[in-house]
C-alpha cells in the first residue's frame, strides 16, 4: 500500500506541476473547479442517513455547491468580499474543531450539507484568489500543497514510529498526538524553507504557517468524522492508494482559507 501511495503522489505531484506552470490562470481554475466539484460529489453521500443519499440529493448538492462557486466569483460585491468569505471559512473550522473535540457523535443530516458547502465553497473561492490575484499566484498554490503533503507525510510516519496517544479516538483512531508533532515539525521546515524562497520574515511566516497546518488537521478530521458517520473508509476510489478527492483535499480545503487570510494579514496578498 505504501508503494502504491508513492507512485500516485507522484504521477498527481508532476499533473500538479504542469496543471499550475503550463497553463494559464484560466484554465487553473478550470482545474481547481472540476476538483471541488468532484469533492461535492462525494461528500453528497455523506447528506444522507448512514451515507445513502439518493441520487437526485446528491446532484442537488452538487448544483448547490455550484451555484455558491457561480455566485462567488461575482466581481466582488460587499457579500462575497474576501474578508468576508474568509472570516466565514476561519469561523466555520474553528465550529468544526469544536464538533469535532465536543461531539463528534452529534451528525444530523442537514449537518453534512451545510458543513459541505462551508468547506468547498470558501476553499474554491480561496486558491481561485491565489492562483488569479497574488503575485506568483502558481508558486505559493504549490508551496500550499508542498505544506499540508509535509505535514500529513510526517504525521504518517511519526504516527507509525512513536503514536501512543490517540488524538481523536471517537473519529479517527488511527491519528494520534505524536503523528501531530511530527506533522507540525515538518510543516514548519517546509515553512522556512518557503520563507527564504518567498523572502519573507521567517518568524512571521513561519507562525502563519502552523496556524495552516492545526487548520489542516480539522479539515482532515472533519472529513473523517463524516465518513465515519457514513460506514466508509474513504471517500472515493479515485486514486490508486489515496482513496477519493476528498481524501486528498480535506486538509487543503481548510488550509486554503487560513493560507490567504494570512497573506492578506502579512500585506503579501
Amino acid at each position: 500500500m505504501l508503494k502504491e501511495r508513492i507512485r500516485t503522489a507522484l504521477v498527481l505531484g508532476v499533473v500538479l506541476i504542469l496543471v499550475l506552470f503550463t497553463l494559464p490562470a484560466w484554465a487553473t481554475v478550470l482545474v481547481i473547479t472540476a476538483a471541488i466539484l468532484a469533492g461535492a460529489w462525494e461528500w453528497s453521500a455523506f447528506i444522507g442517513e448512514g451515507g445513502r443519499a439518493s441520487r437526485s440529493a446528491r446532484l442537488g448538492f452538487v448544483a448547490l455547491v455550484m451555484a455558491v462557486i457561480a455566485a462567488l466569483s461575482l466581481p466582488q460585491p460587499p457579500l462575497v468580499a474576501a474578508p468576508t468569505v474568509l472570516a466565514v471559512a476561519i469561523g466555520w473550522w474553528v465550529a468544526a474543531f469544536c464538533w469535532v473535540v465536543l461531539a463528534p457523535g452529534a451528525a444530523p443530516r442537514p449537518a453534512g450539507a451545510l458543513a459541505g458547502l462551508l468547506t468547498l465553497a470558501p476553499a474554491w473561492f480561496a486558491l481561485v484568489h491565489l492562483r488569479v490575484d497574488v503575485a506568483a499566484g502558481a508558486q505559493w498554490i504549490l508551496f500550499l500543497l508542498i505544506l499540508v503533503t509535509a505535514t500529513d507525510s510526517g504525521a504518517y510516519f511519526a504516527g507509525r514510529r512513536f503514536g501512543r496517544v490517540k488524538l481523536a479516538p471517537r473519529v479517527s483512531p488511527g491519528k494520534t498526538w505524536e503523528g501531530v508533532v511530527g506533522g507540525v515539525v515538518a510543516g514548519c521546515i517546509a515553512a522556512a524553507a518557503g520563507a527564504v524562497w518567498f523572502r519573507l520574515p521567517v518568524g512571521p511566516f513561519v507562525l502563519l504557517a502552523v496556524a495552516v497546518i492545526v487548520f489542516s488537521i480539522v479539515g482532515d478530521l472533519t472529513e473523517s468524522l463524516l465518513k465515519r458517520r457514513a460506514g466508509v473508509k474513504d471517500s472515493g476510489t479515485l486514486f490508486p492508494g489515496h482513496g477519493g478527492m476528498l481524501d486528498r483535499i480535506d486538509s487543503l480545503t481548510a488550509a486554503a482559507p487560513v493560507l490567504l487570510a494570512g497573506l492578506r494579514a502579512l500585506g503579501v496578498a
